[in-house]
């Protein structure tokens, strides 16, 4: 008995790990946005994470929501920084959401300050 409960644990863990390991370091699509970015803070109760979002349109219509990982300190400083302007975000989509790293599959790589095309000089 004690022989096939040790089988099922390891069955779980395993199965756990390979999940993990999928969701975490396969990558399901890379892109780049722009937009202004209007809302970037570290929220969560259990899971502290960077979570953010910027308008795509002029009404606000189109959100894109990203997160971004406690790793990746420069990219943090950035937004942080650049906060109410127009950036272009790079990011890597996951095929699901990890609750301790983030709330959305869309996690922020790299970010810079970009020319809002709604107010070009």
């Amino acid at each position: 008995m004690k022989k096939i409960l040790g089988l099922i644990i390891l069955t779980i863990v395993l199965l756990f790990a390979i999940w993990y390991t999928t969701v975490y370091f396969a990558t399901y699509s890379e892109g780049v946005r722009s937009g202004e970015l209007i809302k970037f803070s570290k929220k969560g109760v259990v899971f502290k994470t960077w979570e953010g979002e910027i308008s795509q349109g002029i009404s606000g219509a189109q959100i894109f929501s990203f997160s971004v990982e406690d790793k990746n300190e420069n990219v943090i400083q950035k937004l942080e920084e650049f906060q109410g302007r127009y950036v272009k975000l790079k990011y890597k989509e996951r095929f699901a959401t990890i609750s301790w790293l983030g709330d959305t599959k869309y996690f922020v790589i790299d970010v810079e300050e970009d020319e809002s095309p709604h107010f070009r000089k």
